[in-house]
This record gives structure tokens, C-alpha cells and sequence, in this order.
């Protein structure tokens, strides 16, 4: 088989699959070309989530016809001055976005530049169809329609106009965040359903772009290391998703999918989050431009760094800072389900002819000798005597202890509600912050054991404890190998008091077997730590006292990440005042 050279046509075709792969991808494309040309307002219309039709219309520099003409041939770009391709600064600077979209669709492109006249042109499919003067607005109006109606092939994995619609919209929205000094609409089969305006500042714009309630359940990052910059909001560890769709990802203002920023969330929310859960965090990430390469890919949604761990510690270091400042937040009100869990008792009327017990034979009885007998429920409550007035609830963010439910959860009264605690949760939470604290410094305190113990594993699980006896001493655990399937406990973190050395030691091999490997030393470290703290903190089912409950308030108020234990899940939960009175009709 000979080797032939392929007709311009195919070859153009070739490369569209590479940049327009959905309409989403062709929208995206075109809104950043409309970003580059200095746009402050861009108007977006779809059809059949733009399957059918998507219009791009914006107020920028707009295009003269000879620019008009080049900016619809391949490799043309007005964005690459020079050939330094690492020094690029705008989202484009491949030309190959218009050509590509017009090799497989109908496109029609009509510009102004301010203060002349517009021009008009329209390519069908590769195929140059019309063009001459437009009447419009300075700037730049681009309808493309029927994306692969001749290209059958790539048209049948299309999928339906609600998830391409779904597509597009995700897709306005992160350039809508990476500029939040421009003004976006979008209108879906004639319908507004986007509208962000400009001059917004970048927490305000995200929220509008995402959920309303992350403004109030969100901490804003600002965070410098050598010469890079990492800013943006990040919502709260008790803030998250099932799906990882709320992870906006931007690198010197351009929207990124990238798996090791993404790794970098993950690990900066380690302990604080269940594992099935994802956090909802808009990043952005200002580095020289020599010191990432955004031309790994046509779609230019990838980067390179040129060092991953200084960025990877970067982000981790940024959304650890600022999540310690929030210290004990969480979401701040139980969610509509939790509050539909409570009903009202219903009211049992009283039966019109009680079973009362019949009198014996012959005897002489009263109404007051007819009366049922009824069988009081044992008392689940208890009193101390107060020594001294209780102190006043304005003065603690998480109140004062009025009781103890279920031997489990502390009951506190603060100013605008009700506060109730998980104690096993908190005081885990805060167990561990003592113990990174203490580490910190150096290590963990030991406690030595009276008596030696023996911990029978497998050897599998004695190899891996072994592996890590270092690590494990400086958290106070001082461990070492008893024959080949057990191993010998000298020694326990002090600040576990009494804890069970067997449960643990099983616990932690497990945890170590479940490591990955690309963890980073920090990581590991705290998944031994949350084990060791999980085994060190005080137990649902032990009657606290009121001066233990308020201290442990007093507590989760000083500690960071409080708000959630080491597995993700809240500590506290509170219900507002008009929580309480909606749920006795007050309201």
C-alpha cells in the first residue's frame, strides 16, 4: 500500500476532532475568543443544547475582512506575536478553533471593529458559501449550526440535548468564574437561564455560578509561596458533594482539568471528609508562565508543571490554612431532610370505654376502685446542683451544656439556637489536633506499659507494622517485632490515657495496608494519627459531667476543623430559633 498525501478537506476534519469534540468543546472556544478580543459582555444562545445551533455574541475589538478571512484558515492567530509559545497570555493561540468548528459544521461569523464597517462570512462544512457587509454592533456575532450533520460517524456519539445542554452550561460557567469583570447570559431554547453581571468579586461570582449557601459555608484563600499565587474559596469540610463536579480548577485564569490539582483537594481534605465525598472548592492558581506548559493538549484543558510539588504543596498548605482559620464552623443549620425527620407525636384520643379490671363478686366498689393502672417509664434525665450561676450563653459561639441525651449526644443552649454535640466525634476530633500539635513539636509522649503485650497479626500485617516502627514512636507508640506473627507494645501515646492496645494495633496495620503509596509522608502520618485518635477519645455511652460537657465546648471553640471529625462527619449540628418554632407551627 502506497503512502498518499490526504486532501486538505480530510485533514481538517482529522484535527476538529481533536479541538471540537461535542458542542460543548466548540462553545468553549469560541467564549474564549471572545474573552481575548477584550469583551465585557458576552450574550450565549443554544438550541436543542446546541445540537441544532449555539450564537456567541460579544462586544470586543471585533475583526476587519482580511482578518475576518485569516481567522478561518488554520494555524492563524493574532495571540503568538513572536514563536515564545511558553510566554502565551491569552486562552487561544493554536488557530485552529474557527477552522476546525467550520470543517464540520455550518458557521457563520459576522464582526465590527469600532469605528467601521462590518463584514460577514459564511463557511458550510469547509465549503466557503457567502459573504459581504453586516449590519451589527462593534464587536463579534458567530453562530455555528448542525456540528456534525455531515459526519455521521462522530454525530451518532452525540448525546441527548439535555446532557449536551448540561455540558455547555458547565462550560460557560468556569470562564464565567475565571472572569468575574465580565458580564454573561446564556439562553437556552429561548429561555434565560444564566445571567451573571460584572464587577462582582470572585467569592460573589462563584456562589452565583454554584450554590448560594457556599457564601456562608465557604473560607476565601490567600496563600503566596515564592513567586506563585493561589487564591479562591473553598466551601467547608461539612460542605461537599457526591460527585466531584463542584471542583473548579483554574491556572492563570484558564479552566483546567488536571489530576494533580485535583490529588492536591483530596489530600488537603484528608481526615476532614468521608471518603465517598468530594469538596466544592473553586481554585485559582497564578504561576509564571515558564513554569507551566499549557500546550500538552489542542482542547487546552491540561497542563505541565514544571515542579508538581511545589504546586501540589502549595495547594495543600493554602486550603489547610485557611480551613484551620474557620476552626469549629460547620454547615450552619441541619439539612430540610434532617428537619422532615421530626413530626409531631399524633394525639391518641381517649377511648370512649377503657378496660377497666371488673370487680371482684360482692364487693362494694367506687369510681375511684375502677381506675386503670399505669406504668410510668423510667426517668432518662438527671440534676446536679448548681454551685454557681450558669454562664451566659452570648459569650460561647457553641453555648453552654444544659444536659446529656442518650449517654451520647451534649445538649447546649447558645444564643440564636440549639447546639447538639456528638461527643465521641468532637472529642476524637480534638484528640488528633492535639496529637499533630504535639508532633509538631517533636513527638507524642509516651506512656509506658506496666506489662509488656503481645499482639498476635499476620505476618503480612507484623511486616508493615515493623516497616513503620519509626514513625509509630514518634507518636508515642514504641513497638517492636515479637516472633513472626505477633508484635510487642512497650508503649502508648499518653494522650490516649487508657486505651486498648490490641484494637489499636489491629486498626493501624489495617490502615497501613490500605495506604496508597503515592501518599505523601504528611498523609500518611495523619491517617496514623486519626487511627490513634479514633482509640483515644471519650465514648458514646459514658455519662459526662456538666463541667466536662462545657469544657469539651469550650474546647472544639479554640480547636481547627472541630466542626468535623477524623471520618468526615459532623460533630455538631444546630437548630436555629425558627428551626424550633416552624417545628411546633409557630410559623
Amino acid at each position: 500500500m502506497s503512502i498518499r498525501r490526504l486532501p486538505e478537506h480530510l485533514v481538517n476534519r482529522i484535527a476538529a476532532g481533536e479541538v471540537v469534540e461535542r458542542p460543548a468543546s466548540a462553545l468553549k472556544e469560541l467564549v474564549e475568543n471572545a474573552l481575548d478580543a477584550g469583551a465585557t459582555r458576552i450574550a450565549i444562545a443554544l438550541a436543542e443544547g446546541g445540537l441544532s445551533r449555539v450564537e456567541v455574541v460579544d462586544d470586543g475589538c471585533g475583526m476587519t475582512p482580511p482578518e475576518l478571512a485569516l481567522a478561518l484558515e488554520r494555524h492563524c492567530t493574532s495571540k503568538l506575536p513572536d514563536e515564545r509559545i511558553e510566554a502565551v497570555e491569552t486562552l487561544g493561540f493554536r488557530g485552529e478553533a474557527l477552522p476546525s468548528i467550520a470543517s464540520v459544521a455550518r458557521l457563520t461569523v459576522e464582526s465590527r471593529p469600532r469605528g467601521a464597517d462590518g463584514w460577514r462570512r459564511v463557511v458550510d462544512n469547509g465549503q466557503l458559501m457567502a459573504e459581504g457587509p453586516a449590519a451589527l454592533p462593534p464587536g463579534t456575532r458567530i453562530v455555528m449550526e448542525e456540528l456534525f450533520a455531515r459526519v455521521p460517524a462522530r454525530r451518532k456519539f452525540l448525546r441527548s440535548a439535555r446532557a449536551e445542554y448540561g455540558a455547555c452550561l458547565d462550560a460557560v460557567r468556569r470562564l464565567a468564574m475565571a472572569r468575574p469583570d465580565v458580564a454573561f447570559s446564556v439562553e437556552h431554547d429561548g429561555r434565560r437561564v444564566l445571567t451573571v453581571a460584572a464587577a462582582e468579586g470572585r467569592p460573589a461570582r462563584v456562589a452565583a455560578l454554584t450554590d448560594r449557601a457556599l457564601a456562608d459555608n465557604a473560607v476565601t484563600i490567600d496563600w503566596v509561596r515564592e513567586d506563585m499565587v493561589l487564591g479562591g474559596v473553598a466551601g467547608l469540610p461539612t460542605f461537599h458533594r457526591g460527585v466531584a463536579d463542584h471542583q473548579y480548577l483554574f491556572v492563570n485564569g484558564r479552566p483546567v482539568k488536571d489530576r494533580l490539582l485535583i490529588g492536591a483537594i483530596r489530600g488537603a481534605y484528608a481526615e476532614m471528609m468521608p471518603r465517598d465525598r468530594h469538596a466544592v472548592v473553586a481554585l485559582f492558581l497564578d504561576v509564571p508562565a515558564d513554569q507551566v506548559d499549557v500546550n500538552v493538549h489542542p482542547a487546552k484543558t491540561e497542563v505541565r508543571f514544571r515542579d508538581p510539588s511545589l504546586v501540589r504543596g502549595l495547594i495543600v498548605s493554602g486550603l489547610r490554612r485557611a480551613l484551620d482559620e474557620a476552626g469549629h464552623r460547620v454547615v450552619h443549620r441541619p439539612t430540610d431532610t434532617a428537619l422532615e425527620m421530626w413530626r409531631p407525636e399524633p394525639v391518641q384520643p381517649a377511648p370512649a370505654n377503657p378496660d377497666w379490671s371488673a370487680p371482684s363478686a360482692g364487693v362494694a366498689t367506687s369510681l375511684f376502685d375502677r381506675r386503670p393502672t399505669f406504668f410510668a417509664a423510667p426517668p432518662q434525665a438527671r440534676a446536679e446542683p448548681a454551685w454557681a450561676p450558669p454562664p451566659e450563653t452570648t459569650a460561647h459561639p457553641l453555648g453552654v451544656a444544659r444536659g446529656q441525651v442518650a449517654k451520647t449526644y451534649v445538649v447546649a443552649e447558645a444564643e440564636d439556637g440549639l447546639v447538639l454535640v456528638d461527643q465521641h466525634a468532637a472529642h476524637e476530633r480534638l484528640v488528633l489536633e492535639r496529637m499533630r500539635a504535639a508532633l509538631a513539636g517533636g513527638r507524642v509522649a509516651s506512656q509506658a506499659l506496666l506489662l509488656p503485650e503481645v499482639v498476635e497479626l499476620d505476618e503480612p500485617a507484623c511486616d508493615r507494622l515493623e516497616a513503620r516502627a519509626a514513625e509509630l514512636a514518634d507518636f508515642g507508640l514504641e513497638l517492636e517485632r515479637f516472633g513472626t506473627r505477633a508484635m510487642l507494645v512497650r508503649a502508648t501515646p499518653a494522650l490516649l490515657g487508657q486505651a486498648d492496645p490490641r484494637g489499636l494495633i489491629a486498626d493501624l496495620a489495617d490502615e497501613l495496608a490500605a495506604f496508597d503509596e503515592a501518599l505523601s509522608l504528611r498523609e500518611r502520618l495523619d491517617h496514623v494519627a486519626a487511627t490513634m485518635a479514633c482509640h483515644g477519645s471519650v465514648r458514646a455511652g459514658r455519662i459526662l459531667s456538666v463541667v466536662e460537657m462545657n469544657a469539651l465546648l469550650r474546647e472544639m471553640e479554640a480547636t481547627p476543623h472541630s466542626g468535623q471529625c477524623n471520618h468526615g462527619r459532623p460533630t455538631w449540628v444546630k437548630l436555629a430559633h425558627s428551626d424550633i418554632e416552624k417545628l411546633f407551627g409557630r410559623r
